[in-house]
């Protein structure tokens, strides 16, 4: 009998674990209540990015770091051929999952030369900073426009295009005054060529 009685109590066991590892919350960029479950979240699939010429392809995935936040709290972004080759990666994680970035938008330019983002920081520093981050394909880099524009931040995560290549985004007017912005559009080219060594 009491084997009988505890086969339910078995079942309950069993069952508890799934039901965690279900309600686990798997995206979101979430700070999180409690540690979710070690085996949480295995399954996550990165963002693609096909260029226009569908020549490369650009993945953003989630760097599971810490448990006590969502998977994609922080991203690695890597850089392939459409062969399948990797060009390059830049790695946006920190050793405890809370100072670090998640890319919030991605977009490449219409001559699929360069692939841009921009970022949200994963443990709430600086949060009036949108930092906008590129690669170029020619020259197998990552730049920081923050670098292109004088060392001013970019203050939104939204930016857009200009044929070819061109870069819009928005900084402030003076250094400070987050009140006041203004659009800085760069040409993305010539940029990277004005660059001594991009950050890689």
């Amino acid at each position: 009998m009491s084997r009988l009685l505890s086969l339910p109590c078995l079942a309950l066991a069993l069952l508890q674990p799934v039901a965690a590892l279900a309600a686990a919350p798997c995206s979101g960029h979430q700070l999180l209540p409690k540690p979710r479950p070690q085996t949480s979240c295995l399954d996550l699939k990165p963002q693609i990015f096909v260029s226009p010429d569908q020549r490369t392809i650009a993945s953003v995935l989630a760097v599971d770091v810490s448990l006590n936040a969502t998977p994609d709290m922080e991203s690695r972004v890597v850089m392939r051929s459409s062969a399948g080759a990797t060009l390059s990666s830049k790695d946006y994680s920190s050793p405890n999952g809370t100072n670090g970035y998640y890319v919030l938008n991605a977009k490449w330019s219409p001559d699929s030369q360069f692939f841009a983002y921009s970022m949200m920081s994963s443990g709430g520093h600086s949060p009036w900073s949108f930092p906008i981050a590129v690669y170029s394909l020619k020259s197998n880099q990552f730049a920081s426009i923050s670098d292109m524009i004088a060392g001013s931040p970019t203050l939104s995560g939204a930016f857009t295009f200009s044929a070819p290549h061109t870069l819009n985004a928005s900084t402030w007017r003076a250094p400070g005054d987050l009140d006041h912005r203004v659009p800085v559009s760069v040409d993305l080219a010539t940029a990277f060529d004005k660059l001594a060594s991009p950050s890689k």
